[in-house]
């Protein structure tokens, strides 16, 4: 059975007040550029639990500091985590965590709601390299931009005549696959464990659904993002570093194939493969399966009505597997 979202999730503003557990960064809190069902979890919680997180940006302080950042506007403990966490790879991508949570089994679901989401640093960077991206052919040669915005304007200063709107979000929040698959490269997201998913729609108000692969879960964050285009075609989004509370729920005896979330005004599925038209066959076949299953409708007549009102929107081109979701809107319901 698939997990029926519209039933298990009651609105964000009915919360159950808890004191957050707290993971900040630190080296003890950090595995870098993978995920693994063979580590061991940094905090165990129970369901329901809230945890405050912070991540670190990509692939760590040298990019900040060549795109002109001074050494006295980084917080010490990213400088610590920097120096001590020397076991990386194959990903670029310093992940905080893993969390435990309690009872969770393989074939269970865990709901990651995103209470909020804001920043360690008000700045951030974003960068091109020869032969990635979208365009790979039309940009031989790197650029890489420092830009700084105001967190409490919630605004970004590209330029002097541009400002771009603020929208944090953790690009990769996933689930440890199992031990058997070893490290996986946190740069491709995957249907058993999400990971960098890169869906801008994942800022505070939001949920993550994520099928659970090892016992626990183990759940980490990361790829902290300012702000992100659908498509992240350069590359990167508007790359730094967070902080944010989150609400992990555990959902007993249900399955999921694929990762799915929600927000306030939309369910979103997932297609994730390296061909950009299998992954929107993919995002398409979940939707119907949704509908079917959730809602209740013919399966033809599910197929018709995502036609009608569902949007497909490319999530990212640039991680080898690439991302489309589908959106539709909870409004056309009762």
């Amino acid at each position: 059975m698939l997990i029926p979202m519209l039933l298990l999730t009651p609105p964000l503003t009915a919360q159950i007040a808890r004191t957050p557990h707290r993971l900040p960064l630190s080296p003890t809190n950090i595995h870098w550029g993978y995920y693994s069902g063979a580590l061991d979890p940094v905090i165990t919680i129970s369901s329901g639990d809230q945890v405050y997180v912070e991540t670190m940006v990509v692939r760590g302080l040298e990019r900040l500091y060549l795109a002109g950042v001074g050494a006295d506007e980084i917080p010490q403990r990213m400088k610590d985590v920097e120096a001590a966490v020397t076991d990386r790879g194959p990903g670029a991508h310093p992940m905080t965590g893993p969390i435990a949570v309690e009872g969770a089994e393989p074939g269970d679901v865990v709901e990651i709601r995103m209470l909020d989401v804001g920043f360690i640093h008000p700045f951030g960077i974003s960068y091109f390299l020869p032969g990635s991206g979208t365009l790979p052919g039309d940009f031989p040669y790197t650029r890489l931009k420092l830009i700084r915005f105001d967190p409490e304007a919630g605004t970004a200063a590209f330029s002097s005549e541009i400002t771009l709107p603020l929208a944090p979000f953790f690009g990769s929040i996933g689930v440890a696959p199992s031990p058997l698959l070893g490290r996986i490269n946190t740069g491709p997201p995957a249907d058993h464990h999400g990971g960098n998913l890169d869906l801008k729609d994942m800022v505070a108000g939001s949920i993550l659904y994520l099928p659970v692969q090892v016992p626990g879960a183990l759940i980490s964050f990361g790829d902290g993002h300012a702000l992100q285009g659908d498509g992240e075609v350069s590359l990167t989004a508007l790359e730094t570093s967070l902080q944010g509370t989150v609400q992990i729920i555990l959902h007993k005896n249900r399955t999921l194939r694929r990762p799915r979330a929600e927000t306030p005004t939309h369910w979103i599925t997932f297609g994730l493969d390296p061909d950009l038209d299998e992954a929107a066959r993919i995002a398409t076949r979940e939707m119907v399966d949704f509908l079917v299953s959730e809602r209740g409708l013919d399966r033809g007549d599910a197929y018709l009505l995502t036609s009608l009102a569902v949007d497909l929107a490319v999530t990212q081109l640039v991680d080898g597997t690439k991302g489309v979701h589908a959106k539709l809107p909870k409004s056309i319901f009762p």
